[in-house]
C-alpha cells in the first residue's frame, strides 16, 4: 500500500487526536496546511462550512495555492461544488469533488464509494489516495456531477427510512422481537443493503437500548433532502415522496431529534410520528 505523509487540520480539536496518534502532523491554520501539502482533502458538514473553509478570510484560498490539488468529499448542492471549483481554478489550482457513499464502518475500512466530478487528469493525480479511501471510484462528469450522483444515490435511502417506519407500524401489534423483525426484513425484497449494515443498530434502537453512537444525524439527512429538492427544482422535475419525507423529518427535528442518529427516526415514528393526529 502506498505511503502518504498526512497533515491534519480539524475544525474541532476533538477530531484530531486519533490521527495525530497514528503519526499525522497538526496544521495550526489553513495556510500552513496548504503550504505543507500537494493534495488537500476536505470533508465538511454543509455549504456554509465549505464556503468558510475555502473562501473565508483565513480560508484555503487566502494564500498562494497555484499548482495544488483540492479534493472535496462533502455532500453539498451541485451548484456549490461548481462555485467553489470555479474559485479554486481561478487561483490556478485544481479541484475535484468526490462525495462518498458509506458511513463510519466503510470509511474506517477504506470501502467508501466515490462519485467524482472534475477533470480526468486531476482524478489520475488524486487516484493513489482516493483508492485507499474508496473501494470504487466513478468519474461521472464535470464539476457538479459528483454531487448530483450522490444526491441521487442517497434519495432512495432517505425515503426508505420513512417507508421502513411505516412498515414497522403495521406489525407493531404483533409484539415481535426487533432483532428478529430486522433479520426477516433483511432477507426479503423489502430490505436493502442498508439493513445488513445498520440492522444491529436499528434493532438496538427499537428495543429501547440507549447508544451514544451517531453515524448519520437527522440534521444531515434533512440537509440532503433539501438539496435533492433544490436540484429537482433546477431540473424542473417533481419529487413528491422526497418532499413528504422531508416534512416528516422536519417534524421529528421539532421534537428534538436533529442531533440524534437516523435510527431514532423509526422509534419516533412508531411512538409518535405515525399517529393519526400527526399524519392528519
Amino acid at each position: 500500500m502506498p505511503h502518504h505523509d498526512l497533515t491534519r487540520k480539524a475544525r474541532a480539536r476533538k477530531g484530531e487526536q486519533p490521527l495525530l496518534d497514528l503519526g499525522a502532523v497538526r496544521a495550526f491554520n489553513l495556510s500552513d496546511l496548504v503550504a505543507d501539502t500537494d493534495i488537500v482533502i476536505t470533508m465538511l458538514t454543509d455549504e456554509k462550512a465549505l464556503e468558510d473553509v475555502y473562501l473565508g478570510a483565513s480560508g484555503l484560498l487566502s494564500s498562494a495555492v497555484a499548482g495544488k490539488l483540492f479534493v472535496d468529499m462533502s455532500t453539498v448542492k451541485p451548484s456549490m461544488a461548481k462555485a467553489v471549483g470555479a474559485r479554486v481554478l481561478a487561483a490556478q489550482a485544481s479541484y475535484l469533488e468526490c462525495p462518498v457513499g458509506g458511513s463510519v464502518g466503510p470509511a474506517s475500512e477504506g470501502k467508501l464509494l466515490g462519485f467524482v466530478g472534475g477533470a480526468g487528469g486531476d482524478l489520475e493525480r488524486a487516484r493513489p489516495i482516493l483508492e485507499q479511501l474508496c473501494r470504487r471510484l466513478e468519474h461521472v462528469g464535470d464539476l457538479g456531477s459528483g454531487a448530483t450522483m450522490k444526491l441521487a444515490i442517497n434519495l432512495p435511502l432517505m425515503v426508505y427510512w420513512q417507508t421502513l417506519g411505516e412498515a414497522l407500524s403495521l406489525i407493531q401489534p404483533l409484539g415481535l422481537d426487533p432483532k428478529r423483525v430486522i433479520d426477516i426484513f433483511s432477507e426479503t425484497s423489502g430490505g436493502p443493503n442498508m439493513l445488513k449494515v445498520r440492522g444491529g443498530m436499528i434493532a438496538q434502537a427499537l428495543s429501547g437500548t440507549q447508544s451514544n453512537l451517531v453515524t448519520v444525524d437527522v440534521a444531515t439527512m434533512r440537509k440532503d433532502l433539501r438539496s435533492m429538492l433544490d436540484q429537482a427544482s433546477t431540473n424542473n422535475v417533481s419529487l413528491p415522496l422526497t418532499a413528504q419525507t422531508l416534512k416528516n423529518f422536519d417534524q421529528a427535528a421539532v421534537k428534538g431529534l436533529d442531533t440524534a442518529d437516523c435510527t431514532q427516526l423509526l422509534v419516533w415514528w412508531l411512538n409518535e410520528g405515525g399517529k393519526p393526529e400527526f399524519t392528519a
